[in-house]
């Protein structure tokens, strides 16, 4: 099952197919795509933990855009939305950890007249 998950400016294809619980992100394993990082792997396996079928699903992603911390969460989404498109019984137990909500904070723009986003230069009196 197919489905799409954005995080910041990060965009992840993701496919589920039957498997043994394979993780490959853009051609690489997960786990060397994402430096080892535990958190991260975590992360994306937590939508299969919860329903236990982490060794039923091989894990298919294109990511895009962004580091690799957005891409992971992108990819977290994705993997949480084809759970519900293969079943409808998944999205209860997924939306009651808060997994189908997308997270829209991103970067705040810089504005004029001011050194970042919301820092200004220090007030003088005289």
């Amino acid at each position: 099952m197919n489905a799409v998950g954005r995080r910041k400016s990060s965009v992840a294809r993701v496919k589920l197919t039957p498997g043994n619980g394979r993780i490959i992100i853009n051609g690489r394993d997960g786990s060397e795509y994402l430096q080892f990082n535990p958190k991260m792997l975590y992360s994306i396996q937590s939508p299969l933990l919860i329903l236990d079928l982490e060794e039923k699903y091989d894990t298919v992603v294109i990511a895009s855009g962004g580091g690799l911390n957005g891409q992971a969460e992108a990819i977290k989404l994705g993997v949480a939305r084809a759970l519900c498109n293969l079943d409808l019984a998944n999205r209860a137990a997924l939306k009651a950890e808060g997994y189908l909500t997308r997270n829209a904070a991103c970067v705040e723009r810089k504005k004029y007249g001011l050194k970042k986003a919301r820092k200004a230069s220090q007030y003088s009196k005289r």
